[in-house]
């Protein structure tokens, strides 16, 4: 048996990245997934792929930032899979990096819409159907950010901020309808959004203790523990994914 059988999660984001790995190692753990994503090409195609490979998989057009959208991927998975058990928000952007004076409204709220206010209408529209499934697991992709301060971030970071603050209002909120909600906070994963910073990649595993990147792998595994049943006593929690980023600066001991 797969930790997912008889399990329909939503994605968001899952075209490629992350959610494209979360929603492949959830077809093969048993769940019936919808992959929401802005790339209809990509998303189409990972939807496919899952597909070919034995997996229950659809795609939905998803802009988190529209009310539609999020009733058109709820709609799908209730008509197609008959419900929602796990929702997870992983859909992001980075947004520029410039001081708190330099930033113009204008961009301070495109990365608040996605960030924040997307995680906010995907879990107002997907909590009636998980509840009518008799409960399940949120599980919301905050970030790193959203734990200490990240200077030149200021619209990312407050909106992975927000998204802990969310998450934890949800989880007292949904606890008596059996619906965990957890919030994740990966460092830095290996993703085309971090590799669009055009940093090296050495250059960020070495602030890492454990000496690496994360792998979308890596976020795929801790997001499988979380939608699954294995997680049952968890929620309102901060499942921090970082190799030791937020422990402290990186130690090398010499022996």
């Amino acid at each position: 048996m797969g930790k997912l059988d008889g399990k329909v999660a939503i994605i968001s984001g899952a075209a490629r990245g992350q959610g494209e790995a979360e929603a492949r190692l959830f077809a093969r753990e048993g769940a019936a997934v919808v992959l929401g994503d802005v790339r209809d090409d990509e998303g189409e195609q990972a939807a496919a792929s899952i597909v070919d490979t034995g997996g229950q998989a659809l795609y939905q057009h998803l802009d988190v930032t529209s009310e539609e959208d999020w009733a058109a991927a709820v709609e799908l998975a209730n008509t197609e899979f008959g419900g929602v058990h796990v929702l997870v928000n992983n859909a992001g952007i980075g947004g520029a990096s410039t001081f708190v004076e330099d930033t113009s409204l204008e961009d301070y709220m495109r990365v608040i819409n996605v960030n924040q206010v997307g995680v906010f209408l995907g879990m107002r529209a997907a909590i009636p159907s998980i509840r009518e499934s008799g409960g399940g697991s949120i599980v919301n992709i905050s970030s790193t950010a959203g734990l200490e301060g990240s200077p030149t971030l200021a619209a990312y970071a407050s909106s992975k901020w927000a998204v802990r603050g969310l998450t934890k209002v949800a989880a007292m909120e949904l606890a008596v309808d059996g619906i965990r909600v957890n919030s994740v906070h990966p460092g830095p994963i290996d993703t085309p959004m971090l590799r669009g910073a055009n940093i090296p990649m050495d250059n960020w595993g070495r602030s890492v203790p454990l000496s690496r990147v994360g792998t979308v792998d890596d976020m795929a595994s801790l997001l499988l523990f979380l939608a699954s049943d294995e997680s049952s006593f968890c929620t309102g929690t901060e499942f921090v994914i970082d190799g030791g980023m937020t422990a402290g600066r990186p130690f090398r001991r010499r022996r």
